[in-house]
């Protein structure tokens, strides 16, 4: 479980990684000098000051070109383009706290910056934010840097579409930076435990991008952390996040599903589980959202079933079929059931046992009437079942292990016949009616 969440995570970084670096290259641009007659805005010397310190290519000796600027100079004018300098050349030096400082001390200024450059800052914050590593866990941290992405987004969506680019491209350059601010406001509200929020978040980035797995599996993560948790929709993106082209991971994630699965239903037959897993993997798959008719059985509903349960009402509702076989059958299967009577059709007489075609019956009526058989048991460890005569009752007790339901067979095994229904030599052929009790 750790290890797929850490590679989920490293997936994460990576994709943001690939989609973030134009916003280090976009630079706010100071103008070259200040309109004949217009209060002067700065001095000479700040703007030569400001102009050496952005023409420096290495990020660590420009930093300390800026800190000298804003050290002779706290209240330039200029300040509005020596920030985006910072917080660029942070990014470099992967100081990802730091790039947070300076685009919040380039955003603490307001109206004097245009849309574009807020927007560019608060890119720079969430791209930074996502990559700081340990992720931050600091409540007010995590309050700022989900505010700062829906800020963000809010940026975004009211940039004008520049007049030489169609809508349609302005829209798939829109679609890398609504990613990221809407996983950085998701991963924010994880830090917060405001599951829901991250859950609203996280749908955003796959409505954006249906087929990725991470974010799929981050909203499994956040149903699962709900209190108490919504485990249906967890299962089902979690199932989604199998369809990842990582098979390492995926694997992880369904053996991390299955036994999810497992603990909630707490069913006895692991090929049960492994049935359901598939079809929800396929469901899930196929669908964007779990309907809610959609659902598993949990182990108090299992429990339930159990209640007053005997043989002859796990046959009669598991040849009723639907829902109530489904249930009916994960409950039963696994449970050893005592005295299960019937009448012997055939019997194959193994190594340490025998194997029995047995046909259930209840009453002397059923007895007379039933030609074929509905159990297939494996008796082991008892060699003298193979004395057993064809027609004659049989009880026994055994281990339910699988059912056919067309035609309709009960699998048994581990099973051990009623001593008292082996014939001694001197009873062979003398044919006994069952003991009817209920079932």
């Amino acid at each position: 479980m750790n290890g797929s969440r850490r590679l989920a995570s490293l997936a994460m970084v990576a994709a943001l990684c690939l989609m973030a670096g134009s916003f280090a290259s976009v630079q706010a641009q100071a103008p070259a000098g200040q309109d004949a007659g217009a209060k002067p805005q700065y001095t000479m010397a700040e703007y030569n000051a400001y102009t050496a310190a952005q023409s420096t290519k290495d990020p660590a000796q420009q930093i300390k070109q800026l800190d000298d600027f804003v050290a002779k100079y706290p209240n330039s004018a200029l300040l509005i383009y020596v920030y985006p300098l910072y917080y660029n050349a942070y990014s470099q030096l992967k100081n990802y706290p730091k790039v947070i400082e300076y685009a919040d001390k380039l955003l603490a200024l307001g109206d004097k910056i245009e849309p574009p450059v807020k927007y560019q800052a608060y890119y720079a914050r969430a791209f930074a934010y996502s990559n700081v590593n340990p992720p931050p866990t600091d409540p007010d941290m995590a309050k700022k840097a989900r505010q700062a992405a829906i800020d963000g987004l809010a940026t975004l969506n009211a940039l004008k579409k520049p007049d030489n680019m169609s809508q349609e491209d302005f829209e798939k350059q829109k679609k890398a930076p609504a990613i990221l601010f809407n996983y950085t406001a998701a991963n924010a509200s994880m830090a917060l435990k405001d599951y829901a929020a991250a859950i609203q978040f996280y749908k955003a980035v796959l409505a954006l991008t249906p087929d990725d797995a991470i974010t799929a599996y981050h909203i499994g993560q956040a149903y699962m952390a709900m209190t108490p948790p919504q485990q249906m929709d967890a299962f089902w993106y979690f199932a989604k996040a199998t369809k990842n082209p990582n098979q390492a991971q995926a694997n992880q994630v369904k053996t991390y599903l299955r036994k999810l699965i497992q603990n909630y239903q707490q069913a006895a037959c692991d090929n049960l589980i492994d049935a359901e897993l598939n079809e929800l993997i396929q469901l899930a798959g196929s669908s964007a959202d779990r309907p809610s008719t959609y659902t598993l059985p949990s182990s108090a509903d299992l429990d339930a079933a159990r209640k007053d349960m005997t043989i002859a009402s796990v046959i009669t509702d598991l040849k009723a079929g639907g829902d109530k076989a489904k249930v009916t059958w994960l409950a039963a299967c696994g449970l050893e059931f005592p005295d299960v009577p019937g009448k012997l059709i055939e019997v194959t007489p193994t190594g340490d046992g025998a194997q029995l075609k047995v046909a259930f019956v209840t009453s002397d009526a059923e007895f007379d009437a039933k030609t074929t058989p509905d159990m297939d048991v494996k008796v082991v460890g008892q060699p003298e079942a193979s004395k057993l005569e064809k027609d004659n009752p049989v009880r026994f007790t055994g281990t339910l292990v699988a059912y056919d339901p067309d035609p309709f067979m009960l699998h048994w095994d581990k099973a051990k016949v009623n001593a008292e229904d082996i014939p001694k030599e001197k009873e062979k052929g003398k044919k006994k009616r069952p003991v009817t009790k209920k079932q």
